[in-house]
């Protein structure tokens, strides 16, 4: 049995309707469809959603137990990361560390400055939404789709990765940069 898969899916904050192998989800941030493979079957019970392996489905029968149970936990974690992004926007802080490296918001754009002779314009996925604080160095993503905020966060990352003597450039703010030290003076 999958540790994850047995897992319920809590859908307190978001309407769930089941037809067949499709689930449908509408919440405050996002609403879609969610298709289901055909060795696995939906249930609701109360306030929690719950995935089972369909014992009667030919595709489930020539699986091994070790290939089913692969497939039960990762479409319960892939629906349970769309429900909890139609509830609550999934949302990553990224540092921008530098004397002068700042980011400004214009429309659906980001402008860097981070110490190229040039700016670098980031256009910014539809369904990604860009805060940046009074300083232009810290800046905040926010997004309903788990997948393409920390996708947007590698991309904004790779501009200016962060350099580990001086720990200048563009990090996430949960990560830890591992400092080396310099050269020393000899003699």
């Amino acid at each position: 049995m999958s540790k994850i898969g047995r897992k319920p899916i809590n859908i307190d904050n978001v309407e769930v309707d089941i037809k067949n192998k499709v689930i449908h989800y509408k919440g405050a941030h996002n609403s879609g469809t969610y298709q289901l493979p055909s060795e696995l079957l939906a249930t609701l019970q109360d306030k929690d959603l719950k995935l089972a392996v369909d014992t009667q489905s030919v595709d489930a029968q020539k699986k091994s137990i070790r290939e089913m149970n692969r497939v039960w936990g990762l479409h319960r974690a892939l629906l349970a990361n769309e429900i909890a992004g139609a509830a609550k926007k999934f949302e990553k802080v990224i540092k921008i560390t530098g004397l002068g490296f700042k980011a400004q918001v214009s429309g659906k754009n980001i402008v860097f400055v981070l110490g190229y002779s040039h700016k670098i314009d980031f256009e910014l996925p539809e369904t990604v939404i860009a805060e940046v604080d009074r300083t232009g160095q810290v800046l905040t993503l926010k997004s309903p789709n788990r997948e393409l905020v920390g996708l947007t966060v590698s991309k904004i990352e790779a501009l200016r990765p962060t350099e580990p003597y001086k720990g200048t450039g563009v990090s996430e703010a949960t990560k830890f940069i591992f400092r080396k030290a310099g050269k020393t003076k000899a003699g």
